[in-house]
């Protein structure tokens, strides 16, 4: 037989008694004082009938030794399979006879082993009030003890956390079949005095015998392994901890806690209350002082010192003197001393191009070849940039159609940007769902104008996200010369930008691989659930330059606001080197709306 010893709680008093008819106390029965006692006994169909009966019968041996009673041990027992059923409840006898009588007419549940199950019900039900069990202000121990032969079928871990943290203490009794990690699961600490593994069921006799002799009439505050912080009450068989004047005992009735005068609500404390055993004190926020009646608060000027050195102004805060400057000046680093701003700093001009600070006030440029709009900020349209630029829109059913209508939007702002022609930019644009298809191939429209009407036109196909379907639709199909595409030789930069809100449901490494391998430049743009790594999957490399993301659809109308300082290079970029440094700048916003 292998054993764990259990720790001095009146529960093992149970295990320490006689085996009914083998074993005889050589002495008066054991007083535990007032205990609640529920038997927790497996009685699955692992559970042999032979077997089954010698369990009773070690039952009803261990009810001999207990001194039971209304206002001493009170025991409940539990029987339990696939479902759990009670023998009898802590307050329904109070003679041993009567308890023998029911555990005798026992009958076997014969079914699963659904250990947690049990504890659910031991500790909602077998150890309530209206069951029997006596309330928890009047701390009397509460204990299970779990007989078992098996491996639970279901959770034990969390339900026996759950019971052990309303005050159970929980022993765990494995027998022949018992599995070990289970038993360590269920108990209460220290593990190696609450788990019991027992060879077999003829032997179960043996292992109340180990501790006879062990708990019965000791001091269990002299014996230590109480756990109280300030003082241990012993009672026969059991024990209550207690606190110094000045605390109050703890949630887990053995820490002390200082009672807190501050929490009654009546120090007069300004700022903040510090409470100790018996006392309070009245203390200030940093950068104030406590007042003469030390309850009431008062600012410190830190100006008042004369040794602030600042040029313009001084503000006095909780946290010393600060510097101020008078308006159209930024403090410098030194925190005194004010310089002039250049509002061109600013994130607010709105300049597309350049900004030139001119004292109080500040104008913009264009480059060269370009003229300033009305509104005094926008240049006009770039004329530069020949693309090839096919554009994959997510049109599955997660996009939803109120979503789908802003991403029609998004492209087509996309579109003003660009010179649309048959010389310059050709556009093309594909929808992808369950199933492919190409809304215009790049050779049909030659204006911006066409483009975006026939963007607007599209019609919402709402199906699953087929992300690889459509990557390889993009290089078999859309960039062939057939659908508009440039031959290669004219060196025409060929561009893929893909939308999505989600996971696809396909592969997408292989086709987003051959797309770069046929020189498609590839961007990524996210919304919402899109997944991080699929993105940068897709597109090309760096991601950071190819790869944009935005946390819903409305924001991403948005993203275009950081396009128009990029969209129109000089003479000397190609027009991959516009969708470069523009797609850079969407990236940047697309990372700080996420912030």
């Amino acid at each position: 037989m292998r054993g764990l010893l259990c720790s001095p709680l009146p529960m093992l008093l149970l295990l320490l008694q006689p085996w009914e008819s083998q074993l005889q106390f050589a002495g008066p029965r054991c007083r535990t004082g007032p205990l609640d006692l529920v038997f927790v006994i497996d009685s699955s169909r692992s559970v042999r009938p032979f077997e089954f009966e010698t369990m009773r019968q070690f039952l009803v041996g261990l009810l001999r030794g207990l001194d039971v009673g209304p206002n001493a041990t009170r025991v409940g027992v539990i029987q339990y399979s696939s479902q759990v059923q009670s023998v009898f409840r802590l307050g329904a006898f109070s003679r041993r006879e009567d308890m023998e009588r029911a555990i005798r007419a026992l009958v076997p549940l014969a079914q699963g082993t659904m250990t947690g199950l049990a504890i659910q019900y031991a500790m909602n039900v077998a150890f309530s009030v209206a069951e029997g069990a006596r309330p928890p202000e009047a701390r009397v121990p509460r204990i299970a003890v779990i007989v078992t032969d098996g491996r639970p079928q279901d959770r034990v871990a969390e339900v026996a956390a759950q019971a052990r943290a309303r005050g159970i203490e929980i022993y765990a009794v494995g027998v022949q079949r018992a599995d070990v990690g289970s038993l360590r699961a269920m108990a209460s600490p220290p593990l190696d005095e609450h788990v019991f593994l027992v060879e077999s069921f003829d032997l179960i006799q043996e292992f109340g015998l180990q501790f006879q002799g062990r708990l019965c009439g000791k001091d269990l505050c002299v014996e230590g392994g109480h756990g109280c912080q300030h003082q241990c009450v012993s009672a026969p068989g059991t024990f209550h901890c207690a606190c110094n004047p000045g605390y109050q005992l703890a949630a887990d009735n053995k820490s002390c806690l200082a009672i807190d005068l501050c929490a009654e609500g009546t120090h007069g404390c300004e700022h903040h209350c510090i409470s100790s055993p018996g006392s309070y004190s009245c203390r200030c926020r940093a950068g104030f002082v406590l007042q003469r009646d030390q309850r009431s608060c008062r600012a410190i000027d830190h100006c008042s010192f004369g040794n602030h050195s600042c040029q313009h102004e001084c503000v006095s805060t909780f946290r010393g003197p600060r510097c101020h400057c008078r308006e159209g000046h930024d403090l410098l680093p030194d925190g005194r001393s004010c310089q002039a701003r250049d509002l061109c700093n600013g994130v607010d001009h709105g300049c597309e191009f350049q900004c030139v600070s001119e004292g109080l006030s500040y104008r913009c440029l264009c480059p060269e070849g370009q003229q300033l709009q009305a509104d005094g900020k926008s240049c006009n349209r770039c004329r530069e940039g020949h693309v090839d630029l096919v554009l994959l829109v997510d049109g599955s059913k997660s996009v939803r159609p109120q979503n789908f209508e802003l991403v029609k939007r998004f492209v087509n702002q996309i579109v003003d940007f660009l010179d649309v022609s048959p010389e310059g930019t050709r556009v093309g644009l594909v929808q992808f769902s369950s199933r492919v298809r190409t809304e215009f191939p790049l050779g049909r429209y030659g204006t911006a104008a066409e483009v975006k009407q026939a963007v607007l036109a599209v019609e919402y196909m709402e199906r699953g996200t087929m992300t690889g379907l459509a990557l390889r639709h993009m290089v078999e199909h859309s960039f062939s010369e057939a659908q508009g595409a440039r031959p290669r030789a004219l060196n025409v930069p060929r561009v893929g930008l893909v939308f999505t809100d989600g996971r696809s449901q396909d592969d997408i490494s292989v086709w987003a691989a051959r797309a770069k391998e046929e020189g498609i430049v590839m961007y990524a743009v996210g919304v919402g659930k899109a997944v991080e790594e699929e993105l940068r999957q897709i597109a090309s490399e760096p991601a950071e330059l190819h790869v944009s993301y935005s946390p819903d659809f409305g924001s991403m109308t948005h993203l275009l606001e950081n396009l128009r300082g990029s969209i129109c290079p000089g003479k000397h970029l190609s027009g991959i080197s516009i969708f470069n440094t523009s797609f850079h700048h969407l990236n940047n916003f697309a990372q700080e709306a996420v912030v």
